[in-house]
């Protein structure tokens, strides 16, 4: 009974981590797409001098796309516990570890977020493990 309830509860933590990415990170996005200066998130571009970005704009896109809907579409398919949800965690958690990465090594530490999003991270990737190693079917 008990790894039944483990199984029954791990896509629904999972899913909830990604729903709580995603709804974070799709305004982000599309503050950064209709202000690519930054100020509406209280960025400034100084913070990009010394990258290729010349704005927000690109870091909006990915923040969008990557982090924000393709955290919404993971978290349901985790609800729905698709077989690929722990593929597809795994993905996610792996992809938000890389992008705090690349921006802690392109602007250096500069708000408390960034470990919390990439402790999220690590977070989603060892759920979509567990997931995918006691989910029935899954890939």
């Amino acid at each position: 009974m008990r790894n039944g309830a483990k199984r029954h509860w791990l896509p629904i933590l999972l899913g909830g981590l990604q729903v709580f990415i995603g709804t974070g990170d799709v305004p982000a996005g599309l503050i950064f797409i209709l202000d690519p200066s930054g100020g509406g998130l209280g960025f400034s571009p100084e913070l990009l001098e010394g990258t290729f970005l010349r704005n927000y704009l690109i870091p909006g896109l990915v923040l969008l796309g990557v982090n924000g809907l393709g955290s919404l579409l993971g978290g349901a398919l985790s609800f729905r516990r698709h077989r690929y949800t722990g593929a597809v965690g795994i993905v996610l958690g792996a992809l938000l570890i890389a992008w705090i990465v690349t921006q802690v090594a392109m602007i250096g530490l500069v708000h408390w977020l960034q470990p919390l999003y990439f402790g999220l991270g690590v977070v989603e990737v060892i759920l979509a493990l567990l997931v995918r190693r006691r989910l029935p079917g899954s890939v």
